[in-house]
């Protein structure tokens, strides 16, 4: 097995939000990043990439522009010796052995499943860029399915379980590319859609005030989205949705946005968790009882001294804020890490936001517009910024792609 150390003693496990930011912000003092992909993806944009909004590529950043002092190797982590400080990686190139003087786990999340019957054979989920193509790629699938068949009522039916940012975002964007669609389908302009919001919780986007869920809620109703809160998913067959309400929507598309989980990789580590699989870090984000361990990001629990008594959320604004905290204190003498939230933003699809500003509450345009600053401030690399703002621009003047591509990353044979 190759054995080689981690640039400047510093190995990140992880590319997404939390990791790359982290080695980015060591500049050249250097870091060795551990991931799967050679990009980072910026979630937040996510939806408009599944509505073709954004070209899927632009809303990922090469690990190697953003973190040019890094190293980068894909692969996959299968072993881990805190008494050795060493790694094991399986490597495109084979096995390595990657030694550090600090180790930066930032592992991220996986989606949260529950034991619905049908859930895991028929169900998508929405958690990264991959999940986003082939979620645009089955709705518009599904259009030309029901242009055959225009009385099947399952064909068009699309339940979203789960009414967070992502789950109601994700809708509100897809929900606006299907209706724009429609006018290529003569056969089904009379042919009604059904879109469904379904959540566990007493009203959407509950992270939110009051007021501005309130908006995000009418605006999705008077679109025609049906919103069952305080309501579960009980079964999923493949074309009917059974809810614990005792509506049945025909459907041959649900999808499962509803909460995370830590990565199950971390049990593998010998690092200590919690009771819900996070890694237990004190406020400087060392882990408890290691002298050269930290962990960030939706993998870990955070405490937060401008909190007290609560660990920080598992959002990319967060993740941001702990990766400064702790490429500060890799630097030089650790300090506790405290932030408080200034805001929060959503999209409601085309012209329609919302925006939690300190003292402030946006809605319609204006929470749009600020919605869109904010992210386009946040994505990495001026090349990424400007390649997003080209996106908006050309999708302001003429109308959304319906191209299906479900054949991508699958070629024909030669011959075929």
């Amino acid at each position: 097995m190759e054995r080689r150390e981690a640039r400047g003693g510093t190995l990140v496990l992880g590319g997404g939000f939390a990791g790359s930011y982290v080695a980015r912000l060591l500049r050249r003092r250097g870091a060795t990043i551990v991931s799967h992909e050679n990009f980072m993806l910026y979630t937040p944009l996510l939806p408009e990439a599944a509505s073709g909004t954004i070209e899927p590529r632009h809303v990922v950043v090469p690990l190697r522009q953003m973190c040019p002092h890094a190293e980068l190797v894909l692969g996959h982590i299968t072993r881990h010796d805190r008494e050795r400080r060493t790694v094991a990686v399986e490597s495109l190139a084979g096995e390595l052995e990657i030694g550090y003087e600090r180790l930066v786990v930032a592992l991220g999340a996986i989606t949260r499943t529950l034991p619905v019957p049908g859930l895991a054979e028929h169900a998508v989920g929405f958690k990264d860029l991959a999940d986003a193509i082939a979620l645009r790629n089955r709705v518009l699938l599904q259009l030309e399915r029901a242009s055959i068949h225009p009385h099947d009522a399952s064909e068009l039916g699309f339940v979203f379980v789960g009414a967070g940012y992502a789950g109601v975002e994700a809708l509100a964007e897809l929900h606006d590319m299907a209706h724009a669609a429609r006018r290529y389908y003569p056969v089904l302009r009379s042919v009604a859609q059904r879109w469904v919001l379904v959540d566990a919780a007493p009203k959407i986007l509950p992270e939110i005030p009051r007021r501005l869920g309130e908006y995000a809620a009418r605006r999705l109703a008077k679109r025609g989205i049906e919103i069952h809160v305080c309501t579960t998913l009980e079964s999923y067959d493949g074309t009917g949705a059974a809810l614990s309400d005792g509506t049945v929507v025909p459907a041959r598309t649900v999808v499962w946005t509803a909460g995370v989980r830590a990565n199950p990789l971390l049990a593998d580590l010998g690092l200590p968790l919690d009771q819900r699989g996070r890694v237990v870090v004190d406020a400087t984000l060392r882990v408890e009882g290691t002298a050269d361990v930290w962990a960030l990001g939706d993998c870990a629990a955070i405490p937060n001294t401008k909190t007290p008594g609560f660990v920080d959320p598992p959002t990319s604004q967060h993740a941001l804020r702990q990766a400064r905290r702790l490429a500060k204190n890799l630097a030089g003498d650790p300090e506790p890490y405290g932030y408080r939230m200034l805001g929060q933003v959503a999209t409601l699809g085309r012209f329609k936001g919302i925006a939690e500003l300190p003292g402030l509450h946006l809605w319609g345009f204006p929470g749009w517009f600020v919605t869109r600053t904010y992210h386009l401030y946040q994505l990495p690399l001026l090349s990424r910024k400007l390649r997003v703002v080209v996106d908006w621009t050309v999708a302001l003047f003429f109308r959304r792609d319906i191209v299906e591509l479900s054949m991508l990353g699958h070629p024909r044979r030669l011959g075929d």
